[in-house]
């Protein structure tokens, strides 16, 4: 890629800033797989993005928002300037935080919503100050370093989340809780319990209920919520792993690999071997 300038502030690589200027557009090819908490604002550009092989292009300035484990493609991008900030789990996640601003809360660990805000005129001059901010901070090593920069993000993510709310709809903690308890739950344990009734008996209600909350929400069926993670693993590990179909197979609760290709296939209409091979080009 043709890049002009990146500065780079990092905090005891737990937490960075990076200041990107491209000369001309830059395209990579090669998907590559989060390994952190991840915001990357484009200030100015224009390109389209794949975020867990879903499609997203822009033209102006935007904020992604992506959580470790996600697939992050850069189709094609002509950016002029741009940030990212990224940050391990201990620097930010193990603090308590309102619901809304967590990492499990609006932003992030959100699969199936829009992993993305608009940010307008006045809200670009906002969280420009919180950048010059937390270049400042990490510019000087003084007592409580830790503590401003983590203020400075937090105050990013808060300004982030109002932003999200002002754009697009989102429910309020009591009627999500159910559908947020129900995605964490996925979230640890798709890997061996396949079924709705698994989850419902680890919450303590029926299956019935749990349908009946995804229904009242308008959101996809808990089977199917089970269902798309897995088949999201199994394109991840497709693409980044060494491992075989039928590894990946067991891996993924499955004790018969043919009947996981089936099951893949069905959700894909195309077989795995098909999908590593399309994708991977």
């Amino acid at each position: 890629m043709a890049v002009q300038d990146i500065t780079t502030y990092s905090y005891q690589n737990t937490f960075s800033l990076s200041v990107v200027q491209f000369e001309k557009a830059c395209v990579v090819n090669q998907p590559e797989q989060v390994d952190a908490y991840t915001i990357y604002w484009i200030k100015e550009g224009k390109g389209t993005y794949f975020i867990d092989f879903e499609e997203y292009t822009f033209d102006g300035t935007i904020i992604f928002f992506l959580s470790p484990g996600q697939v992050f493609t850069v189709s094609s991008e002509a950016i002029k300037e741009a940030y990212k900030l990224s940050f391990q789990r201990d620097f930010y996640c193990i603090q308590t935080h309102d619901q809304e601003i967590s990492c499990n809360g609006v932003l992030f660990n959100n699969l199936y919503d829009s992993p993305y805000v608009i940010p307008k005129s006045k809200d670009v001059q906002r969280l420009q100050f919180l950048l010059a901010d937390l270049r400042e901070e990490f510019n000087h090593e003084n007592s409580g370093q830790y503590d401003m920069l983590q203020s400075y993000l937090k105050q990013f993510i808060i300004h982030s989340v109002r932003l999200k709310k002002d754009d697009f709809v989102v429910k309020s903690a009591t009627e999500t809780q159910l559908y947020k308890d129900f995605s964490v739950l996925v979230e640890q344990n798709f890997r061996k319990m396949h079924s709705v009734s698994a989850y419902a008996a680890r919450l303590g209600i029926s299956p019935k209920s749990i349908s009946k909350h995804f229904q009242k929400l308008g959101t996809i069926t808990p089977s199917d919520f089970i269902k798309n993670r897995i088949i999201l693993e199994a394109k991840r590990q497709l693409l980044y792993s060494e491992q075989s179909v039928k590894e990946i197979a067991f891996d993924l609760g499955f004790n018969d690999p043919a009947y996981f290709t089936r099951f893949f296939t069905k959700a894909m209409q195309k077989s795995p071997l098909s999908f590593k091979a399309e994708f991977g080009k």
